[in-house]
């Protein structure tokens, strides 16, 4: 097991034996290395320590013994910059779900059911049919035409059965879907989100996700990524809503207006901009007028720094069940602040005060 998450860790960070001796400094050789990974030697802490800073992933992640592993990785836009990033991306979010299943099997409480459609994936040939997949959903989870509660969604998506990780993750990256699978077992589908974004920005990424996984789309589109766009506006910003909120029509609308939007419906009035154009509620024109506002306030760029930033997602299930493990004595003290990744002394205050921001 060891030997494998090594092999793929170097692979994945791009490379080679000769690559992870220089970048250890020379501690061990290449073939040392390489019989690492074929099983026939395992590596001193010391060496493992140094590994593990040079391929950026965790120790516990390479000396895991899970028989998890992910699927069909996808990377939102590709703005990974380099294999390194995605490395570190994959096998951070790999430990996160290693630990969450970890304290199900503890509990004996099976993951929660994926709750989608029984027909499956919509197929998708058009910008309409985006459009139309994210209706079809938001009526198989009962939504109606309300918006979805900030924060809340998801906590709201974990009830659906996807496992939900938010991470401390490059600024250019939003986030990822995936899918975890222990052997002999059906997959379970995961979005990763970055815990630096605003609530907004997360929300968004959690419906762009989302529409990857109930999307097929057909080769007519060639921007699969616009798509998925399409069908996160839709999802958060139902049209008979959002025309309801602004009218059929406008020739003109305040930034105030957006904000007022913004607070609405949990989303940057970037998106909000968008929509409205996807709904030719306001005309190309108008939108260009918007952008060039926003560019000028410089929204546009990372950190992306729009005001009111919303209260960021957070998904608490994994606490949850840590915190009842704990509770139950199913596990110690300090597994339990293993698997929460904090020490013994920040575990014990978290299970006996309330949250610092609590009002």
């Amino acid at each position: 097991m060891f030997g494998e998450r090594l092999r793929i860790a170097r692979t994945r960070a791009g490379l080679s034996l000769r690559d992870l001796e220089t970048k250890i400094d020379n501690l061990v050789s290449a073939q040392a290395i390489g019989k690492y990974e074929r099983g026939e030697m395992m590596p001193s802490s010391k060496v493992l320590i140094a590994l593990s800073d040079a391929l950026g992933v965790s120790e516990r992640y390479l000396v895991g013994q899970s028989d998890i592993r992910l699927e069909g990785v996808e990377f939102r836009k590709k703005k990974i910059a380099n294999k390194r990033e995605e490395a570190q991306v994959e096998t951070a979010a790999l430990d996160c779900l290693e630990r969450y299943l970890e304290v199900e099997q503890h509990l004996q409480v099976a993951s929660l059911e994926w709750n989608k459609p029984r027909e499956g994936p919509q197929p998708v040939s058009s910008m309409a049919d985006a459009e139309l997949a994210a209706v079809k959903l938001r009526e198989h989870w009962n939504l109606g035409a309300d918006s979805i509660s900030v924060p809340g969604l998801a906590e709201f998506l974990e009830e659906q059965g996807i496992k939900i990780i938010a991470l401390d993750l490059p600024v250019h990256f939003s986030g990822l879907t995936c899918w975890v699978r222990r052997r002999d077992s059906e997959p379970i589908p995961v979005v990763v989100i970055n815990s630096l974004h605003t609530g907004e920005r997360q929300r968004f990424t959690l419906s762009h996700e989302l529409g990857h996984m109930f999307m097929e789309v057909q080769p007519e589109i060639a921007d699969e990524e616009r798509a998925a766009d399409r069908f996160a506006g839709a999802f958060l910003m139902p049209a008979e809503t959002v025309r309801a909120a602004i009218g059929n029509h406008r020739t003109n609308i305040s930034l105030g207006e957006l904000f007022a939007l913004k607070a609405l419906f949990g989303v940057s009035v970037q998106a909000i901009a968008y929509r409205l154009k996807d709904l030719a509620i306001t005309s190309a024109g108008l939108h260009r007028e918007l952008y060039k506002t926003f560019a000028r306030a410089g929204w546009l760029k990372p950190p992306y720094p729009e005001p009111c930033a919303l209260p960021k997602e957070e998904p608490l299930r994994f606490r949850r069940l840590c915190f009842r493990a704990l509770a139950e004595d199913t596990i110690s003290e300090s597994k339990a602040a293993e698997l929460l990744g904090m020490s013994v002394r920040d575990l014990n205050r978290a299970m006996d005060q309330p949250p610092q921001d609590a009002a």
